[in-house]
């Protein structure tokens, strides 16, 4: 978009990149020799392939490895393997200067959000499959690369993590998780498991605190400093010029950062890659299924807001803080399953 910084990688170009050959429909590797591979030899970038074998193993190789000799870290999977790469780098003592290091996300899973929303940032239409993995090629052979803002999570556990993408409690997360199993059906594993939550549709009991965007008036300057200055311990309350969200039954709650949570899923149309907020979505108890169906479909258009739903609220943060009653249901980070408890972000 036009105003944004964006830098030009260097010609030849060297590249690593991470392939996992199970993701998605399992035919990552195939795509990557048949699209990929002529393309980027024609723009002159030279590749390195590490194929993953194992859960964590990329988050490894990334953490421990001398990555000076690459000018880019290279993506090739779904969203849960960047999560992967983005805690590894962050793991890192040289952190900063190796988050400075362009990373490229090409979709080879059947979650591939960030690529949607890379995508649909740069103006093209809403594709999927091939299309969109000739699209984000494409980006990568031109060399454009632009800042994209990281969520920093922490859980009452002591857990500290890294997020490009959103973090979700409820509906929306059960229906990531319960998919998984109909990962080969690509994008149609969302579809599936959607029909399948309705049909066992739960409430989940906890407090949902955030302190808003844009300042509100009255509000004390937003504390600056390094990242997570905006938030106080877990064990203390949240301080007073955050707000306290009134309803304690949520169907779903979901922060996201990025336009889109599938390929064919518009969360949150607003959204840019370093607009500096998290576009926070609750949906509150006593929604009907109907109407939750009907959410469900206009968001793969983003025109869910429209609809006006009374039980949809959606508010642009800074941060927010999520305290579940108890430890019911499954949250995620970036599509990956984490323990229930209170985190913040």
């Amino acid at each position: 978009p036009p105003g944004d910084s964006y830098g030009v990688l260097p010609r030849p170009c060297r590249a690593l990149v991470l392939l996992n050959p199970q993701s998605g429909a399992g035919r990552a590797l195939e795509d990557f020799q048949a699209v990929v591979q002529p393309m980027m030899a024609e723009a002159d970038i030279a590749t390195t392939v590490f194929i993953t074998e194992r859960p964590h193993h990329a988050h490894e190789k990334v953490r421990d490895e001398d990555l000076s000799q690459w000018d880019t870290l290279v993506v090739m999977a779904g969203d849960g393997l960047l999560y992967e790469v983005v805690n590894g780098l962050m793991e890192r003592p040289d952190w900063e200067d190796t988050m400075k290091k362009p990373l490229c996300i090409l979709p080879g899973g059947s979650g591939n959000a960030l690529a949607a929303s890379i995508n649909h940032y740069a103006g093209n239409d809403n594709v999927a499959k091939k299309k969109l993995l000739t699209n984000c090629t494409f980006i990568l052979c031109k060399g454009l690369h632009t800042q994209m803002d990281l969520v920093s999570l922490s859980t009452a556990s002591g857990k500290r993590l890294f997020s490009f993408l959103g973090f979700g409690w409820g509906f929306i997360s059960d229906v990531d998780i319960d998919s998984e199993k109909y990962r080969r059906l690509g994008n149609a594993r969302f579809t599936l498991g959607t029909l399948q939550c309705l049909a066992k549709l739960r409430v989940y009991q906890g407090r949902l605190s955030y302190l808003p965007a844009v300042p509100q008036l009255g509000a004390p300057p937003a504390p600056k400093g390094p990242p997570g200055s905006l938030l106080v311990p877990l064990s203390q309350p949240v301080p007073a010029h955050w707000t306290v969200v009134p309803e304690e039954e949520f169907i779903t709650v979901y922060a996201i950062y990025q336009s889109h949570l599938g390929t064919n899923l518009l969360m949150a149309p607003a959204a840019r890659l370093h607009d500096g907020c998290i576009h926070l979505f609750y949906l509150k108890a006593g929604i009907s299924r109907v109407a939750l169906l009907k959410l469900f479909l206009a968001m793969a258009r983003g025109t869910h807001l429209d609809l006006h739903c009374p039980y949809l609220h959606y508010v642009r943060v800074q941060a927010f803080r999520l305290e579940p009653r108890a430890a019911t249901g499954i949250m995620t980070v970036d599509g990956e399953a984490l323990a229930c408890e209170p985190v913040q972000g």
